[in-house]
């Protein structure tokens, strides 16, 4: 492990910290965003409407992310939209104090481009090592998050009431993290076959899609960010406004759960040697079911940590599980595209997932939507057997 301490792993080093950093703008936006979304919404049913929009924004800019990249490098396309960063901020404290829902909610879904850009830092990270070291790279980068999952909370608490609108100082101290991610990302030298490379060869959506591993890999991101963002969206609101947890309780709610999505990374490579990417998958699937059990049978403050904590794992395992896969099922000029359509599918489903937290919750309520998570979890079950079917016969 003292590999990851070399000029080896410099590149990988200097993309996890600046995550880390400008990262923390996400979970501030998951606990003030729903919150302050509740207080704007027109009606409960849109409470989770902002949150669901940065998803949905997310999905939507992926590809011209992507691309963005491709033809300008990463390290210009990740200074691109961190400008926007900036500016989307500036535009959420400008929604929040006219009380403007729609306006908070167009700032919302232009902070999924740059979420977008900070999720493809993953794939530059593990381009940035030889091939042996990737999943290393990966659990790496993924890491970092557990800092973005206590700063982002704790400015958002911080900031909520510096000025006369609730929350527009947390998200002005968001703008500072992101200039501090961007001077550090000076530090960050891209690789040289990052600058080089020519046009990718074409290659189809349908010809990715015959490849069984790759479907595994998309499945594997997909059932964990559906299952994760439907019940973290729901969260806040489910704790503080229907059960009527203190606010405080339910901020260390949401900083346990992202810190338990990304404390694991540091394990992840020595789970991985002994249980291999498919049997990493199971045991975030396992995590995922002990989850719903506790959220269905209680709901006292206690019961939503552990179900929280239970849920940042499952997600953890299934994520990176998804991500290391990924770059064995194309070839290394196809990544772009291959990365792309992955993380459009991803966070599509996270979208609708996102957004139908608040119609679930307000419909059928709490143990009930937590029990609907059963179903993506059967398909994921499926998809396993599938693709061992395929590749092994």
């Amino acid at each position: 492990m003292g590999i990851i301490f070399s000029r080896v792993f410099k590149n990988a080093w200097i993309l996890s910290l600046s995550n880390a950093i400008a990262g923390s703008t996400l979970p501030l936006m998951h606990l003030a965003g729903t919150l302050a979304g509740s207080s704007l919404a027109p009606s409960p049913d849109w409470a989770t409407a902002p949150i669901a929009l940065m998803i949905l924004g997310t999905a939507c800019s992926v590809i011209f992310v992507s691309k963005i990249m491709q033809r300008y490098g990463r390290k210009k396309g990740i200074y691109s939209f961190l400008f926007l960063g900036v500016m989307v901020c500036f535009l959420a404290i400008m929604a929040l104090q006219l009380q403007n829902f729609s306006l908070f909610c167009l700032a919302s879904f232009a902070l999924g481009a740059f979420n977008a850009t900070l999720l493809q830092g993953r794939f530059a990270a593990m381009e940035s090592v030889d091939l042996e070291y990737r999943a290393t790279a990966a659990s790496m980068f993924m890491g970092s998050g557990i800092i973005a999952a206590f700063v982002g909370p704790e400015i958002a608490i911080i900031g909520k009431d510096l000025f006369s609108a609730a929350y527009q100082g947390s998200f002005l101290l968001a703008i500072f993290c992101i200039l501090l991610s961007a001077l550090l990302l000076v530090l960050y030298t891209p690789p040289t076959m990052l600058k080089a490379e020519s046009g990718n060869p074409h290659v189809s959506v349908k010809t990715l899609l015959t490849n069984p591993t790759f479907c595994l890999a998309l499945a594997s991101g997909s059932i964990a960010y559906i299952v994760m963002s439907f019940i973290m969206t729901g969260t806040p609101i489910s704790m503080h406004e229907i059960y009527h947890h203190s606010l405080l309780d339910t901020k260390w709610v949401i900083q346990s759960h992202i810190a338990a999505m990304f404390l694991p990374s540091f394990m992840t490579p020595i789970i991985l040697r002994f249980s291999g990417l498919r049997g990493m998958m199971l045991m975030g699937l396992a995590c995922y079911c002990m989850a719903i059990h506790i959220g269905y049978s209680n709901t006292s403050a206690d019961a939503f940590w552990s179900q929280l904590v239970l849920l940042g794992i499952g997600w953890n395992f299934l994520f990176i599980a998804g991500t290391t896969l990924l770059p064995s099922t194309h070839t290394e000029n196809q990544r772009f595209k291959a990365q792309s359509v992955n993380d459009f599918t991803v966070f599509s489903f996270q979208a609708i997932a996102a957004l139908s937290a608040g119609w679930a919750l307000n419909l059928i309520g709490w143990q009930s939507m937590v029990l609907l998570c059963s179903i993506p979890i059967l398909i994921m079950l499926g998809t396993l057997l599938w693709e061992r079917l395929k590749t092994y016969h």
